[in-house]
């Protein structure tokens, strides 16, 4: 099945690869690729919530 997302590999060491996979599991994704796109968004969520709370602060 062919997709038209935009696609790229990464390369982890083995402590970070662990960490996702525990995250995999604990979570019950099927597949590592749909554990790591759930922590890139909560990544990028935290790094939101950080600068705006950041925002509000300097106000």
């Amino acid at each position: 099945m062919a997709t038209e997302k935009p696609r790229y590999s990464i390369t982890l060491d083995d402590e970070l690869f662990k960490e996702v996979e525990d995250f995999r599991f604990e979570h019950r994704y099927q597949t590592r690729n749909q554990a790591t796109i759930a922590l890139i968004r909560l990544g990028l969520e935290a790094v939101k919530n950080e600068q705006l709370k950041k925002d509000v602060e300097e106000q």
